[in-house]
């Protein structure tokens, strides 16, 4: 007996079956005997049970079983989350996997066609030898993943997909009517989350001013005007955006780190000279104060000004905290030493 599970973003995918080997129990090599003998093709008559011709149970012994925590499709089909037994037809050229709403029974003996959940074709393929049937999650995606039953030297596939944004927005809606409602930190992450999957942008600015407004909850500091922002941002809404972190950037409890992470997202979008602006408020506000300088330069070496960006990465440089800054500083100052610009 054996199991495979295989999450596919939240949704957990397990597998429980029986394993067969090729080798018989006595020893006898059925290689090249296993399908269209041992394992007949169509449906065959198990002479006990239900008596009438019923589908292979795709391993021995007992069901096995598929289960899946949500809903998913199989081959493009919808099936819903639950516990299923797993039949096959086989073929020679094609395969028929059925889904079972009994997933109790023993192998395939009492199958019946009225508690099918869904069945699907598809195509075999050779594959290496395995002297014992397995399953394995071949493909593995973030939002999909395919599982083979591989034996004797086949496999069988068939891919499973998740709308893994729908359930992690559906998790994050249930979450904030728990004790997570009344954090703010949990409204941003949630905003967070639709900004980085580019789903539901609407509903993500809706929690991002939850996160900064709601009474009694709400923060209005730089993490949460920051995620409104770069919503407002996604969305098309480029001035909004960059008044709020306008903002954000003169807080008093904004630091001299989160000032600089924003001007270098600035310069990733290749606003060079905005950028320098926010690394000079920086120097304003916090003096020398580490990265206060490794921005200057950066800033300065994005504008073309490569003096004044020797001169501050010569200054950070005294400053580095740790070897891999220092390295990173001292090939700065060596390009600004030779008139060449600093990797952004």
């Amino acid at each position: 007996m054996g199991m495979v599970t295989q999450y596919i973003g939240p949704v957990k995918v397990e597998i429980t079956y029986s394993s067969p080997a090729v080798h018989a129990p006595n020893g006898t090599d059925r290689r090249g005997k296993i399908w269209g003998a041992l394992v007949p093709y169509g449906l065959s008559d198990l002479q006990v049970g239900n008596n009438k011709p019923d589908p292979w149970r795709a391993g021995a012994n007992e069901n096995t079983v598929f289960a899946v925590s949500d809903n998913v499709t199989i081959e493009g089909q919808p099936l819903g989350a639950g516990r299923y037994g797993l039949h096959m037809i086989p073929g020679p050229d094609e395969f028929t996997v059925i889904f079972s709403k009994n997933s109790s029974a023993w192998g395939s003996f009492f199958y019946e066609e009225s508690d099918d959940a869904l069945r699907v074709k598809v195509k075999p393929h050779k594959h290496e030898y395995r002297e014992w049937l397995t399953y394995d999650f071949t493909v593995r995606r973030p939002s999909e993943a395919t599982v083979e039953l591989q034996w004797e030297e086949l496999a069988v596939p068939w891919t499973i997909k998740a709308n893994v944004n729908e359930i992690y927005m559906s998790r994050l809606r249930h979450d904030l009517t728990s004790g997570d409602g009344f954090d703010y930190r949990s409204y941003m992450s949630a905003a967070r989350f639709c900004l980085t999957s580019n789903t539901d942008l609407e509903q993500g600015l809706k929690w991002a001013d939850r996160a900064i407004n709601m009474p009694a909850i709400g923060q209005t500091n730089f993490d949460t005007l920051a995620t409104k922002a770069q919503i407002l941002a996604k969305m098309g809404r480029a001035e909004e955006a960059k008044t709020l972190m306008q903002t954000a950037v003169h807080l008093p409890g904004t630091t001299s780190l989160q000032i600089h992470q924003y001007g270098r997202t600035l310069q990733a979008a290749k606003k060079n000279a905005e950028a320098l602006e926010v690394f000079k408020l920086n120097a304003e506000r916090n003096g020398d104060a580490w990265p206060v300088h490794v921005g200057l330069a950066r800033g300065y070496s994005g504008v073309g000004d490569y003096p004044q960006a020797l001169e501050h990465a010569k200054k950070a440089l005294a400053q580095a905290p740790d070897d891999l800054n220092r390295q990173s500083l001292e090939a700065m100052v060596k390009s600004l030493s030779a008139g060449q610009p600093v990797s952004q």
